[in-house]
């Protein structure tokens, strides 16, 4: 079978039924940049990166365009933003299907763009998903349904964490975010770090903490 995403994987420990962890990378990256923290997650976890479906000039990758404008300064292509989320979705049956993995059991981890992205699929799929980590992003609401009120959010958590003196996404647009999901009474953790836009160490034993509790 064919998945419609470029990925590459890092087996699970378990034969079957394994927790599904898959990575989303960030703006102008691609799929090997979040997949160095593999070898430090759990060995049980069945651990899938992908590859953004835009390719970038000279490299990398986006789920969508911003655009630099004059007027506009910076605005995201929200139209593309959506086909990918769909993308991700699809993903999300595609790999439940080819791999030995549980279908309960799928875990999401986002950087950046690749948050934004993790919170709009768990929002407007949440029948698909269980864990989101979502670093250095934010919930942005065009990309998400109008009829959030009518879904069952209830089995979802999510870990968020940011920089906060992040210079390419503001702290305050990420501080946003518990207080969304909080209205949605979602379930979720919030931590700051005194970095830029990365992952601090303290961050990654923090999230990998959060993760084995609840796979």
């Amino acid at each position: 079978m064919n998945l419609d995403l470029h990925h590459i994987t890092r087996p699970s420990s378990l034969k079957e039924n394994a927790p599904l962890l898959i990575m989303c990378h960030g703006y102008g990256s691609d799929e090997n940049d979040l997949f160095s923290f593999a070898q430090e997650l759990p060995e049980e976890l069945f651990i899938i990166s992908v590859r953004a479906p835009h390719p970038m000039q000279p490299y990398g990758n986006a789920w969508y365009a911003i655009n630099f404008d004059a007027n506009q300064n910076k605005w995201n292509d929200v139209d593309q933003a959506i086909e990918s989320r769909d993308a991700i979705a699809r993903f999300i049956d595609q790999a439940c299907a080819e791999y030995s993995v549980d279908q309960s059991n799928v875990n999401l981890l986002g950087f950046s763009q690749g948050t934004i992205l993790s919170y709009a699929v768990a929002l407007t799929y949440p029948e698909k998903v269980k864990n989101i980590i979502a670093l250095s992003g934010y919930v942005s609401e065009d990309m998400l349904p109008k009829n959030l009120q009518d879904k069952d959010y209830s089995h979802l958590d999510f870990y968020c964490s940011h920089g906060s003196v992040d210079q390419v996404i503001p702290v305050d647009w990420a501080r946003k975010a518990p207080q969304f999901l909080n209205a949605l009474h979602i379930k979720n953790t919030y931590s700051e770090f005194p970095v830029g836009h990365g992952v601090a160490p303290q961050n990654f034993y923090e999230f990998r903490s959060w993760l084995e509790k609840r796979i």
